[in-house]
């Protein structure tokens, strides 16, 4: 029987009532589809590495470009995806709210706004602002059963203030969001105390390669785990090894790195 969006909204949500789980990020259909081939429960496209997968840099991607991304992986996995939505494409509150109401026609499970403006002189919208983007996140998705993370970029941009994102969590929380994300944390102290402040609700924490285990994580109070664009990161490191060898020296040893062709083509098959 075939999986269905809705399935996957209740399935998703459900993930986040108890435990801790790793929603890893694909870069696009044949990574998202690996993913779900190793058995992880949900996905959560990434902004930079999809962003890399057609030549630009990450934030600048527009929103109809990140929408066909966003509906083309979900049709490719019966798992719930949730979108890295950036800013929402926007900075005025009813565009934003126009914008989410798009990303929720793509089939995607859930979503996240962030607070972070782009402008280096005032890296973090006024807190109004930022709550009202939220506010309207949340109405645009109305009664579709998608998850909305907010996301306080402090700690990514230069603001490691520990009360100050507690806040402004808070604040999202009673705006709308169910779920609570700032990227950047990384001590044992601060995600506990975030996860405490916002409970009942479900923090989301982003690990790189020198992160806490799942385990670890999970005994903090996390409820899921993301890895941004760290997966895209490995993929392109390996390229631009192999890459770079036939540039610069004019051999072929890294190739013997990648990973088999008929392994990928028997995971490929079904």
């Amino acid at each position: 029987m075939p999986v269905t969006t809705a399935d996957k909204r209740v399935a998703f949500h459900r993930l986040h009532e108890s435990g801790c789980f790793i929603i890893p990020n694909p870069f696009d259909v044949g990574s998202a589809r690996a993913l779900q081939h190793l058995g992880f429960k949900a996905l959560a496209s990434t902004s930079a590495g999809f962003a890399w997968t057609i030549a630009k840099a990450d934030n600048r991607v527009t929103v109809d470009e990140v929408c066909d991304h966003l509906t083309a992986l979900c049709a490719a996995v019966d798992i719930p995806v949730n979108a890295d939505y950036e800013g929402g494409f926007a900075v005025e509150p009813e565009k934003v709210g126009v914008n989410v109401a798009k990303g929720v026609k793509t089939g995607v499970a859930g979503l996240s706004i962030q607070d972070s403006t782009g402008d280096k002189a005032k890296p973090l919208y006024d807190s109004a602002l930022a709550i009202e983007r939220i506010r309207a996140a949340r109405k645009a998705i109305g009664d579709s059963n998608v998850m909305l993370t907010g996301r306080c970029e402090a700690y990514l941009v230069g603001k490691p203030d520990l009360g100050f994102v507690i806040e402004r969590l808070n604040a999202y929380s009673e705006a709308g969001a169910d779920c609570l994300y700032a990227p950047g944390i990384k001590t044992k102290e601060d995600i506990a105390a975030i996860v405490k402040a916002v409970h009942p609700k479900p923090v989301n924490l982003l690990i790189g390669a020198s992160g806490l285990s799942l385990k670890e994580a999970g005994d903090l109070g996390v409820r899921r785990i993301s890895v941004g664009g760290s997966l895209a990161r490995s993929a392109w490191g390996g390229f631009m090894k192999a890459a770079r060898e036939m540039a610069e020296q004019g051999t072929f040893t890294e190739l013997g790195s990648g990973y088999p062709g008929g392994e990928l083509n028997k995971m490929f098959s079904g």
